[in-house]
């Protein structure tokens, strides 16, 4: 072993102020995950105070208010995060749990606290089932090509 890793294999086991005598002051390494659990983002919550429906295609859309979303005091990092992203596009429930690398079960207590807050605004794609019939859709184009 060489002197190098013996002064970090030494350092590691020798005791800090702050932690009690023998134990390692850097108790967790990198793969360990968020130090925050995501329970601790919503405060226990697993569902929002909002009536809107917010499945995995929702789409959340930022509103006029929002403009500086890192402003306002009462927000969290992650609500902020979730403005700013909405900011530059659109982006559903999932594509921002993806990107924020949460579970979506957090995102969507997040996105309804933002609904309450009115930063936010929810949509939802319209239904195939709502969809014009493509067959009505030629015959408009169609009667306007025989104008």
């Amino acid at each position: 072993m060489s002197e190098a890793d013996q002064r970090a294999q030494d350092q590691l086991r020798a005791p800090s102020e702050a932690t009690a005598p023998g134990r390692p002051d850097h108790w967790f390494d990198d793969d360990a995950g968020p130090v925050v659990r995501p329970y601790a983002m919503t405060r226990g919550r697993t569902t929002s105070a909002g009536k809107d429906r917010l499945d995995l295609i929702a789409v959340v859309v930022p509103e006029p208010a929002a403009d500086d979303p890192g402003r306002d005091q009462t927000l969290s990092p992650e609500h902020v995060e979730i403005v700013e992203r909405c900011a530059d596009s659109p982006q559903s429930i999932a594509e921002l749990a993806a990107g924020l690398d949460l579970p979506v079960g957090v995102v969507r207590v997040l996105v309804g606290d933002l609904v309450a807050d009115a930063l936010v605004h929810v949509t939802r794609p319209v239904p195939p089932a709502e969809l014009p019939d493509e067959s009505l859709l030629r015959e408009v184009i169609n009667g306007l090509r025989a104008l």
